[in-house]
Order: structure tokens, then sequence, then C-alpha cells
């Protein structure tokens, strides 16, 4: 017998496939929410990660900076120390100057000077005085710069031509100023360590130049 199926089958499959179509929209439609959620959460919290790091980091900084500050007001305190050290270093030393003025003085005026006056103004020194001569004004500037080792520097102010004594007994002089450096204790032996150490520094290369030349030749026999 044969059966024949006068129902609309076209219609039910079109409606079945309209059925399928919405379905699978619907979960492709979930399934991109889903993806899109977990995407948005994973960025989320990389980027509350790095906020945290960021926050971390600038409060080490505020840290650090802090303590920037008290070493460099460190560093100051040690800066204002050390020369209030060698302010009262150089006072001490500076009891002493006069003596060394003295002493030096007296070793390097040479003969036909006369020295009137001098004065000290922190490290220079003013000197006024009577020569016979410019040669000897001259004399007096090489003693006190090259042979003196308290004193450096000498500088020549003025210098003119004078007179003393009346009549017969009148001689002609030459009134001169000058000014010259003292040197402090400590400066002294910085200058006394550099000319030793390159006293020294010379003695080795002399040495190692004698080792590095060549040992005279045999005369041959005959």
């Amino acid at each position: 017998m044969v059966r024949i199926n006068l129902l609309p089958h076209r219609e039910e499959k079109r409606q079945l496939r309209k059925k399928l179509f919405v379905v699978m929209l619907a979960a492709a439609a979930l399934i991109g929410g889903l993806v899109v959620l977990a995407v948005a959460g994973f960025y989320a919290a990389k980027i509350d990660n790095q906020n945290q790091r960021n926050d971390f980091i600038k409060g080490e900084n505020i840290k650090l900076d802090a303590q920037i500050k008290e070493v460099a007001t460190l560093r100051e305190e040690i800066e204002a120390l050390k020369a209030r050290q060698n302010a009262v270093e150089d006072l001490q030393a500076d009891r002493n100057q006069p003596v060394y003025l003295m002493d030096e003085l007296v070793k390097q005026v040479p003969e036909g000077v006369y020295l009137k006056s001098f004065k000290q103004e922190a490290q220079r020194v003013v000197l006024v005085g009577y020569a016979q001569s410019n040669d000897r004004v001259s004399e007096l500037l090489r003693n006190l710069g090259n042979n003196s080792p308290w004193l450096e520097r000498p500088e020549l102010i003025e210098i003119r031509a004078s007179s003393v004594g009346q009549g017969k007994d009148m001689k002609k002089i030459f009134e001169f100023s000058l000014n010259v450096g003292i040197k402090r204790p400590r400066d002294q032996e910085k200058q006394m360590a550099t000319a030793a150490a390159a006293a020294s520094a010379a003695s080795a290369k002399a040495a190692s130049a004698g080792a590095a030349a060549p040992a005279p030749a045999e005369p041959k026999k005959p």
C-alpha cells in the first residue's frame, strides 16, 4: 500500500532551519560574550597588577627621595664640619706664622735692603722698606719667590727714588713696597709631598731607562 504525505514538509524543514539558525546565532552570541568578558577580565587583571606595581614604584621613589635628601643633608653637615675643622687647624697653625715670617725675612732680605714695616692681611704680607738700588729690590723679589719654603708669589707694588740726610751726607735710596704670600703648614706639607712624589717618579723613570739600555759589547780578543 502506497502512503502519500500530503503535509507541508518543506515548510516544516524551513521552520526547523530557522530555529537551528536562531539557536546557533544565540550560542555564537553567548560564546562571543563569554570570550569578550574573559579577555576583558584578563586585561583588567593585568592593568590592576601593573597599577599595583606602579604604586609600589612610586612609594619606593618617595622613600628614595627622602633618603637622598637625608644623604644630601649629611653631606652638607660633613662639609660644614670639615670647614670648621680646617678653620680651627688654620687658626692653630697661623699662630706660628709670625715666627716663620720673621725667620724668613731675616734669611731672605739681602744686604743693602732695610725693612721699615710689614703688615699681614690673611695670607698676604705687605713689606715696606728702603734699598740702595733697584738691583737689591730685584734680589729680594728673587729670594722671596725662589729660596723661601714659606713665602711665595712676591709682587712689587711701588718703587720710587728718594733721599736721606742733608748736604754732603745726603744719599740716594729707593723706597719700595711689595706684598708676598705666606704658606700655611698644611700647604707646605702638600707641596713637599708633591715634590717628593715627583722626585720618586723621576728616579724610577731613570732607573727603568738605565735597565733598558743595552750592555756595552766586550772587545774582541786578537
